[in-house]
């Protein structure tokens, strides 16, 4: 007890301006609070498929294909966005640009002739990737259709039995998987299913459609858009390169079938031409009058002929 110090408060040297007063050390260890996590409660989830889509677009495109792509964002909510790519850059500078923002995939947009939409999906870096043409595109805005849902809201996502039918069709389909699956815990993301994507492919053509849950006991959907199908062109194994995995035969550029069109109309006007040119090369002889010769008057010139 001869050891022991008692520090009255008039013993303590007062404090400067500004200086603040330090806690012994015994005392913020006893004041530390370890987590104890209790016994038999799981593991906590967190946030661990960490796959970010890059959506944007080339310059040149029109409103409404902007506003096609704006509906795609606001479904994915781990998708992420960046300005408008210049025409005279190279699709491999996509692959950079995905790089900077964290992203291992994207939706790439570009039109041609202000008429036809094209649409590139790619897993960045590796591979593989797949060029569609757009068609059918009608936007949330302009269907105004009754079904709604949260946004951010996680999806179920369908395809129909054809798609693994064909090996090309099996790897669109895991493509497609990954790109419109919200990944589980993203912070952007509500923890439930209110919505469905559904893919179907019919007709040489994916068909894109958007389903709000309305019943979930009956199966109840209410269509919500956007709309389009996506015509396939061609599968690469790396991202925007590399070998042909698949080339669709049955393809037809949007340049060409309005060649065939041209052409088609020309020779209905040409066969239409040759039609009223036969009709107006037949001559058309009149009958002869029977009571024409009672009217008929001899001149001078008959009566000298005839003696």
């Amino acid at each position: 007890m001869s050891d022991l110090v008692v520090v009255q408060p008039s013993d303590v040297a007062p404090l400067e301006s500004g200086q603040k007063r330090k806690r012994p050390k015994s005392a913020d260890k006893k004041n530390k609070k370890k987590k104890q996590t209790p016994a038999g409660n799981k593991k906590k989830l967190t946030w661990t498929n960490k796959q970010r889509v890059l959506v944007f677009a080339a310059r040149g495109i029109t409103f409404h294909a902007r506003h096609l792509m704006n509906d795609l964002r606001v479904l994915m909510p781990h998708s992420k966005t960046d300005s408008k790519l210049e025409r005279k850059a190279g699709l491999y500078e996509i692959n950079e640009i995905c790089e900077m923002k964290n992203c291992n995939m994207t939706m790439f947009f570009e039109m041609r002739k202000k008429l036809d939409l094209y649409l590139w999906l790619s897993m960045v870096p590796n591979g593989p990737s797949a060029r569609f043409l757009v068609q059918n595109v009608h936007t949330m805005d302009e269907l105004r259709l009754t079904g709604n849902h949260l946004k951010g809201s996680r999806p179920l996502i369908t395809f129909n039995k054809a798609f693994d039918e064909q090996p090309h069709l099996s790897l669109l389909k895991e493509m497609l998987k990954q790109m419109f699956g919200t990944p589980n815990m993203h912070p952007k993301s509500k923890p439930f299913y209110d919505h469905v994507i559904g893919f179907t492919f019919l007709d040489d053509r994916i068909w894109f459609r958007n389903f709000q849950i309305t019943n979930e006991e009956e199966g109840g959907l209410v269509e919500v858009g956007p709309r389009f199908c996506l015509w396939i062109i061609k599968v690469f194994a790396g991202s925007f390169s590399g070998n042909v995995i698949y080339e669709n035969p049955n393809y037809k550029s949007p340049n060409r079938y309005r060649t065939e069109m041209k052409i088609a109309a020309s020779n209905r006007y040409k066969a239409k031409a040759e039609k009223n040119a036969q009709k107006a090369a037949v001559e058309v002889v009149p009958k002869e009058d029977e009571f024409d010769e009672i009217f008929h008057t001899v001149t001078q010139d008959e009566i000298k002929q005839a003696g």
